[in-house]
């Protein structure tokens, strides 16, 4: 008779406590699908006497998630603690080390010592496995490694924070701006401890990460992701995009061309009626683009107790039954690096410059964008009083040239304030 498969979960916060009312909630669900039994044995998190909502009275407790790893009664780490370093990694690499299979939504942690662990897993004999690592729900990881494997990739794209695009749809749908829907959405608990790893950009960069790595065979580089948050858009410009059949994203796109591994993580225009335009509220949506597949769309819940633990469940069962894939698709002495470059094709760009209210200002800036080599595709003024609010929807041009054409615009002399601009991204 098949032996049960043994979890030890380590971090019983949202996501945590989620796995565990799933294991009990559907075991015999579970052990039907998994064609083996699969229990919790034994749990560690830094304060033992929280109320949890469910017993733990079952479950083995060890304060350290190091020690839960290394014991006899667990086979399976699940690491929900979170961290790029500290307890979660300790306890990653002791499982690792003793041979035992892991499973963890830390996207922090495997951005950053994402290739080093899989070699460790590697060379133990031992999966590693983060489903939950990336948009929650949504199986972009299994897609990817397994669904894509056949694909050469052409590109990864995908609004992949949940708090940013509440942030964006909110500001959009009541017309509020980003401050007051900032601090609406840390009343509702939307917000990391640190809100800038959100509105900054640096989560949903950590996945970007490790969807290109998986996605071209690379080790995760994210350090060299290009992340720019959303604090600079403003009702205004959610305003004047959506008169121009546009809506805001925070969008990751990543792409290899001839240059090397383009990754950036930044706030986009997206035509309203795309698939991604049409995203609303805490909702994720990845899009992948293979050579035989083409276009593919996942879209589903990016966060949560019940999504993350989900999918979470998603690699305990791939491990019962006996599915094992290297980490990143490929054994790790096997993946390629790739240098970065920035993007370097032609776009489009949604420019808004509030202009000095005087005599030729916006001449001054039509030749100083021309000097740029920047044409113009669409232009718009709206009425105002004092100074003047102009959008300007540009020919593709590439972002040198844009950035150079800013750089003249602020040095014209007129504008009232910086400007604002956004790449228009094909999807």
């Amino acid at each position: 008779m098949t032996q049960p498969l043994r979890l030890g979960i380590a971090g019983l916060g949202t996501v945590g406590a989620g796995v565990v009312k799933i294991a009990r909630r559907h075991a015999d669900l579970i052990a039907a699908r998994a064609g083996r039994v699969v229990v919790v044995t034994a749990v560690s998190a830094r304060d033992r006497s929280r109320d949890r909502g469910m017993p733990l009275g079952d479950y083995a407790w060890e304060d350290d998630p190091a020690a839960l790893a290394a014991r006899k009664d667990v086979d399976v780490l699940v690491e929900l603690i979170g961290g790029d370093a500290g307890p979660a990694k300790s306890a990653v690499e002791a499982a690792l080390r003793a041979g035992k299979d892991v499973v963890t939504a830390n996207k922090a942690m495997l951005a950053l010592h994402g290739a080093e662990l899989a070699a460790l897993a590697e060379a133990n004999g031992a999966a590693l496995r983060y489903e939950a690592a990336v948009a929650g729900a949504i199986p972009v990881v299994k897609v990817l490694s397994e669904s894509f494997a056949a694909n050469e990739t052409s590109r990864v794209m995908g609004v992949m924070n949940g708090t940013c695009n509440y942030i964006l749809t909110r500001m959009e749908g009541a017309g509020l701006p980003y401050e007051e829907v900032f601090e609406e959405a840390s009343a509702l608990g939307y917000l990391e401890a640190d809100p800038t790893l959100d509105v900054g950009g640096i989560d949903a960069a950590h996945k970007l990460a490790l969807l290109s790595a998986l996605a071209f065979g690379t080790p995760p580089a994210f350090d060299a992701v290009e992340i720019e948050g959303i604090e600079r858009v403003s009702i205004q410009d959610i305003r004047f995009a959506a008169d121009l059949g546009f809506r805001i994203k925070l969008l990751g796109v990543a792409q290899v061309t001839g240059r090397g591994l383009e990754q950036r993580m930044s706030p986009c225009l997206v035509p309203a009626n795309s698939p991604l335009g049409q995203l609303e509220g805490a909702t994720n949506m990845t899009v992948l683009e293979g050579d035989a597949a083409g276009q593919i769309v996942l879209r589903g819940a990016g966060a949560g107790e019940g999504p993350t633990a989900s999918a979470v469940w998603s690699d305990v069962m791939d491990i019962a039954r006996g599915l094992r894939v290297p980490a990143f698709g490929r054994p790790v002495d096997q993946l390629r690096v790739i240098p970065p470059a920035q993007s370097a094709a032609p776009a489009s760009w949604y420019l808004r410059l509030t202009l000095q209210d005087k005599p030729g200002a916006l001449g001054k800036i039509a030749v100083a964008l021309g000097e740029g080599g920047v044409s113009i595709d669409r232009m718009r003024q709206y009425d105002h009083e004092g100074d003047a609010p102009v959008l300007i929807v540009t020919h593709p041009a590439r972002r040198a040239a844009i950035r150079e054409a800013i750089e003249a615009t602020e040095a014209s002399g007129v504008l009232a304030e910086p400007p604002v601009a956004l790449r228009i991204e094909t999807v």
